[in-house]
């Protein structure tokens, strides 16, 4: 039972579930008042449960009796477990302390900091470190066994004039014995720590390198005698250091040969060709002493250097190469190797290791950076260019007989954090090149007329003056072009003209479309209508100053010529081989048309890739910039279209405003022409004169021809068919025909260009007005044919003899003559 249940147990009865318990057992035993009169007696019932009462005080008191002695009992079975408890903790305690000491007298006293250890422990000592000693002592006889050999086989090349490596052999086979007696004896293999075989064949290497360095001094001191490294002139050298050189020579081809057929695993693309590398030591002992040290010579800013140095030493030699030491190697059993080639190879690695510790110095300083890189490539290309390739030399393995040479500069672009340092160097310089240009003061004048030496550029370019920004944005590109043209591979091109030159032409077209917003804003309805919005000036002043007038389609014609002058040049950069082969490189390759499709700024290559690509590389933006052309020619007609005519609303309103004579036209004495109509044909002289001044002919052109047509069909609706209720007299009509010819002949005298092809976009409207100011037999031979039942070609020959001009379709001119009062039709 638990301690719960107990205390549950030991509670006093409840009063109230008592009282509870009785109320029910009454109310279900008496319903009514009669039930208790018929029922049975109530004074039994209580005198009942009276007995029923004691009867349980009984019990209780017995129960109660009972729970007393078994507390008693517990409590006291309780004291004796708890004795007991502790009688057994104090034994365990004692039987812990007495197993320690036992544990501690079964381990030995050498563990112990005192005591001395038994004799049998000193035994098992001794033992162990005697069988250590024998197999030190047999690894000390084989290392030491393993290194006579080596100087003996030293000894064997130094002591004689010929190539004898018997002893070599004999290290060898030694080497080889020992590895097959340590697979087998396990307590060898099993001591992997004293890297015995590693260390036997780190000696075989070291003796191979030290014969080899013993025919190479040798070498050396006969090429020290023919003034080496200086240029050699080997016919003025004497017959004995001659004999001596070649002997030499031979000797180290001889041994390269031995080398590879002793040990396998040497090929001569590893090892390079013994004999060149040795006449190779002393220049790099030279580079190393001018370029590596303290002296002057050794500046990060001046790469050139080196460079120039390594050039020189293979071009001074390549005479002594070509025709001495190809010899000797034609008589040997290398006689594939080209002796230059291999010698200018050798070469290499000392510039190698030049760059890999000059490099990493450098990547905090961009400039230096790329102009390492640019020397680097100019370098690649020198030695391209004098014949250097890796066919003939040691490195070309005989799968790969046609394998090309990737450059010195390969060793900087191939290391990614390197090549994209350099990039983002020239990123940096030329965004500070294009913020310089775009910030200038004159950066958005029209240049002056220079003379272009280009004589392949188009005569539409040639005539096109372009804005000074537009002019150095152009050189930008040009010059961003020839740093990264010289890149050996595809990827790295395609990276810079993502990263670097694109970003260029991108910036400058959003700097053009920019001002033709600004152009717009300023010009819109709401920047008249409400003064000083947008930051605009009052709205009036300032707003209208810089988009009305001749400065306002100057700014445009800016816009415009610098757009053209771009998209020109792209268009002959497209055609460029350069860009062509770039583009057909990467519709080719799918890791390259991959970087191409996330360009918005590069058109998308060709899906096949056995497809020629369409297009140049440069279509996506010249469409751009032809957008931005197109747009600001569309602004340029609207804008001086719609200045002409608010200026001729008050002409058009006001018939009748004071009249000055027209001077220079055709009209006779008696026509007047009103004043209000001399402010617009001015502006519209004035704007056709800087256009063209400004512009190519034939831009000038076909922006004339838009304005004058809007001009024309203008007039033609205002003044003719739309003139009102009132009908035009005669009178009034010679009028119209004379400020008709008026315009067309200010057009000519602005523009400076015949008769016939100024009058052309206004012919609708001299039409209308020859037809209105015509008079006598001719105007109704006119009226007749037209409202007559004559055929279109009859009447069309009618109208050339009428009036030279037949430009509208049948039923406009009917409503022009509609328009005389005299016209009766």
């Amino acid at each position: 039972m638990t301690s719960v249940e107990i205390r549950t147990l030991l509670q006093p009865p409840s009063v109230h579930e008592a009282d509870s318990r009785a109320l029910a057992h009454l109310n279900a035993t008496y319903h009514s008042l009669d039930d208790l009169e018929h029922g049975t007696d109530l004074d039994e019932l209580v005198e009942q449960a009276r007995k029923e009462l004691v009867d349980l005080d009984t019990k209780l008191a017995h129960s109660q009796s009972s729970v007393d002695a078994a507390i008693v009992e517990t409590r006291e079975k309780a004291a004796t477990h708890l004795n007991t408890a502790q009688e057994l903790s104090l034994l365990r305690h004692s039987l812990a302390d007495e197993l320690a000491f036992l544990s501690g007298e079964l381990v030995s006293s050498l563990d112990g900091p005192e005591g001395a250890p038994t004799l049998l422990e000193d035994l098992e000592t001794l033992h162990r470190s005697l069988k250590e000693l024998e197999s030190v002592k047999g690894y000390v006889q084989v290392v030491e066994h393993a290194l006579k050999l080596s100087e003996a086989a030293v000894e064997q090349v130094r002591g004689t004039e010929s190539v004898v490596v018997s002893e070599y052999e004999a290290l060898q086979a030694f080497v080889v014995s020992v590895a097959t007696a340590c697979t087998k004896v396990d307590t060898v293999a099993s001591q992997p720590d004293l890297h015995i075989l590693a260390f036997l064949e780190g000696i075989v290497e070291r003796t191979w390198r030290d014969i080899k360095s013993v025919l190479s001094s040798r070498l050396l001191e006969a090429a020290e005698k023919l003034k080496w490294p200086l240029e050699v002139d080997y016919t003025a050298a004497a017959p004995e250091n001659r004999k001596a050189f070649e002997t030499s020579f031979g000797h180290l081809l001889k041994l390269q040969n031995i080398g590879q057929q002793i040990r396998k695993d040497k090929s001569l693309a590893k090892e390079g060709l013994y004999a060149i590398q040795a006449l190779v030591q002393p220049i790099a002992l030279r580079f190393k002493y001018h370029f590596e040290g303290t002296r002057q010579t050794n500046r990060l800013d001046k790469p050139e250097w080196y460079f120039t140095h390594i050039a020189n030493e293979a071009h001074e030699h390549r005479p002594f190469m070509e025709s001495i030491v190809q010899s000797l190697v034609a008589s040997s059993e290398y006689r594939v190797i080209n002796a230059w080639r291999e010698f200018t190879l050798q070469l290499l690695p000392v510039l190698e290791r030049k760059l890999r510790r000059t490099v990493p110095a450098l990547l905090a300083h961009p400039p230096i950076l790329a102009h390492t890189i640019y020397q680097a490539l100019a370098f690649d290309t020198a030695l391209r260019d004098e014949g250097f390739d890796l066919p003939g030399t040691s490195a070309a393995t005989p799968e790969d007989k046609e394998a090309q040479w990737e450059g010195i500069s390969e060793l900087v672009l191939g290391k990614k954090e390197w090549f994209e340092a350099w990039v983002e160097g020239e990123r940096q310089f030329a965004m500070d090149q294009y913020l310089e240009i775009i910030s200038a003061s004159d950066a958005w004048l029209i240049a002056d007329e220079e003379e272009d030496t280009d004589h392949d550029v188009r005569v539409a370019e040639r005539e096109l003056r372009p804005t000074n920004s537009a002019r150095r944005m152009k050189a930008l590109v040009e010059q961003v072009t020839d740093r990264y043209s010289p890149l050996p591979q595809y990827s790295q091109r395609t990276r810079f003209l993502i990263v670097v030159q694109l970003p260029l032409l991108e910036s400058y077209h959003a700097r053009i479309s920019s001002s033709l917003d600004a152009f717009e804003t300023l010009s819109s309805s709401l920047m008249r209508a409400v003064p000083g919005a947008l930051g605009a000036g009052d709205g009036r002043g300032d707003s209208r100053r810089l988009t009305g007038g001749v400065e306002g389609v100057q700014r445009l014609c800016k816009a415009l010529v610098s757009a053209q002058y771009l998209a020109n040049a792209m268009e002959t950069w497209g055609e460029d081989l350069f860009f062509l082969e770039l583009w057909a490189e990467i519709s080719r390759r799918s890791n390259l048309r991959t970087k191409a499709e996330a360009a918005a700024s590069l058109p998308n290559p060709a899906e096949n890739e056995d497809e020629p690509p369409e297009g140049t590389i440069f279509e996506e933006l010249v469409r751009h910039y032809k957008t931005l052309v197109n747009r600001a020619e569309d602004m340029i007609v609207h804008c001086v279209t719609g200045e002409v005519e608010t200026g001729l609303k008050p002409h058009l309103r006001d018939a009748s405003t004071q009249t000055t004579p027209a001077s220079g036209t055709a009209a006779t004495d008696d026509i007047a022409l009103a004043q209000t109509l001399l402010a617009p044909l001015a502006l519209l002289s004035s704007h056709l004169t800087f256009l063209r001044g400004a512009l190519p002919r034939t831009t000038t052109t076909a922006l004339y021809r838009r304005i004058a047509s809007q001009l024309g069909a203008h007039l033609l609706q205002r003044q003719i068919l739309y003139r009102g209720r009132t009908l035009a007299s005669v009178h009034e009509g010679k009028v119209v025909l004379a400020e008709a010819e008026l315009w067309v002949e200010t057009a000519r005298t602005a523009l400076k260009a015949e008769r016939a092809r100024v009058e052309a976009p206004w012919r609708a409207y001299l039409l209308a007005a020859r037809l209105l100011a015509g008079e006598g037999p001719e105007w109704e031979k006119i009226v007749e044919a037209t409202f007559g039942t004559m055929s279109d070609t009859e009447w069309e020959e009618t109208m050339l003899e009428g009036v030279g001009l037949c430009e509208m379709p049948r039923e406009e001119v009917q409503q022009v003559l509609r328009r005389r009062a005299d016209c009766e039709r």
